[in-house]
């Protein structure tokens, strides 16, 4: 009998012990976990922000907070995913090695969006008067020739053996072609005196683009050993070719077409960066009114804010499927196949077509967030002006009593006053 009992409680602590030390196991699985979490959350944030990561690891997991941390992406997702559009493309950019391929003979073209418009002629006048650049072409790009949106200018004291040349389009755009950083801020600085609707500088340096371009010869052929197509107006090869992220162009006097095509390519591309950034700013606007509605909580916006922002979703919806050329290669290269094929290639590097299908469909989303919160705004003013009336016609109806009231107790002090009242069996 003390046998058994003996090997009962041995049995028991025999279990008691295991469980402890499965507890002990499982508390350091998951002490270790924040550890890796932390390390995979320090990948994804900005160099300034990675102190604050170490001292709060409690905050790592979440996303949305001041220092900036994403969401974490699962285990077999790209690192990418986990990031914003604009940082994607930052690390797209890293991967083409621009500051290798420097070394080998590329040179840089640099693309930025500055405003919604510029005053071109004003400008063009101000470059003249500068005297630093020379003006190669003035131009329109429509069918019809009405106004000159594209301004062509080369520098006029050079620094190297190769040309520094800039392009300026009317829809806010920039491109540089083989400028360094000190004359870009200049241009960039310059350029503040002719803009229609300036943007913040952040946002302009957050979507800008540089991409890669060499010169080649007449006859070269490309990298896989193919040569350059025939152009189908002119009698000469092909000048110029988009390859692997890089553009290859002879250095030819009349090239320019080319370096327009390229250039407009890339000017599409970072004028789409900043729509895409203001409907984000727009979306994370609104969405506050989203959780309102989840919460049944009354709408923290009044109706005219709402209209406000309802014409701002139709005006971006409008500058990008009326006001650009996104949705369609522009009328300018309809005679030009050649120069089609190229900005279409450059294009579709950009993932222009996807981007813009994207953005509508999230304007669409907008739009229908936009017209709930809308109606429900109408109903509570229609809401508001039914109780208003109702409390009008009591107000009247109130008064109506009291007159009539009034109008009783005066009739009967007029009776009682009479000594003798009028009958009818007097008369």
């Amino acid at each position: 009998m003390i046998y058994r009992r003996c090997a009962a409680e041995a049995t028991l602590l025999w279990n008691a012990m295991t469980k402890m030390h499965t507890y002990k196991l499982l508390n350091s699985a998951s002490l270790s976990r924040p550890r890796i979490y932390r390390h995979m959350a320090s990948s994804i944030t900005a160099p300034g922000d990675a102190a604050d990561v170490a001292g709060a690891p409690a905050k790592t997991a979440r996303s949305g907070i001041a220092g900036g941390v994403k969401t974490l992406p699962q285990v077999d997702e790209p690192l990418e995913t986990g990031l914003s559009p604009s940082r994607s493309r930052a690390l797209r950019k890293k991967r083409l090695a621009i500051d290798e391929l420097s070394a080998l003979g590329f040179l840089k073209t640099r693309g930025y969006t500055t405003a919604d418009e510029y005053n071109l002629e004003e400008l063009h006048e101000a470059l003249k008067q500068q005297n630093l650049y020379e003006t190669k072409r003035f131009f329109s790009t429509d069918n019809l020739g009405v106004e000159q949106n594209v301004l062509y200018v080369t520098a006029k004291y050079q620094t190297g053996s190769r040309p520094r040349e800039i392009f300026f389009f009317r829809e806010g755009s920039v491109v540089f072609w083989n400028c360094n950083d000190i004359e870009t801020n200049n241009v960039l600085s310059f350029l503040r005196n002719f803009e229609r609707e300036s943007y913040v500088s952040t946002l302009v340096h957050g979507e800008s683009e540089v991409m890669p371009y060499t010169y080649i010869a007449s006859t070269a052929v490309d990298v896989e050993g193919d040569l350059v197509a025939e152009c189908s107006d002119m009698n000469v090869a092909s000048r110029a070719f988009f390859q692997n992220g890089k553009f290859y162009v002879t250095q030819d006097s009349d090239n320019f077409l080319y370096k327009y095509t390229f250039s407009n390519a890339i000017a599409q591309s970072i004028k789409l960066g900043i729509w895409e950034a203001t409907l984000d700013r727009y979306i994370d606007s609104m969405e506050y009114l989203t959780e309102d509605l989840k919460r049944g909580r009354r709408l923290r916006i009044s109706r005219a804010s709402m209209l406000r922002k309802t014409g701002e979703l139709f005006a971006l919806r409008h500058s990008i499927n009326l006001s650009s050329d996104l949705l369609d290669a522009p009328d300018f290269y309809w005679d030009r196949e050649e120069l089609e094929v190229l900005y279409l290639q450059v294009c579709s590097y950009f993932s222009i077509t996807r981007r813009t299908k994207v953005m509508n469909e999230k304007i669409n989303h907008c739009v229908e967030l936009a017209e709930l919160v809308s109606h429900n705004l109408n109903d509570a003013h229609h809401i508001r002006l039914e109780w208003m009336i109702i409390i009008l016609i009591m107000v009247e109806v109130g008064f109506e009593i009291l007159h009539f009231v009034e109008g009783a107790l005066h009739q009967d002090k007029t009776m009682h006053a009479s000594p003798y009242p009028i009958s009818e069996h007097s008369a």
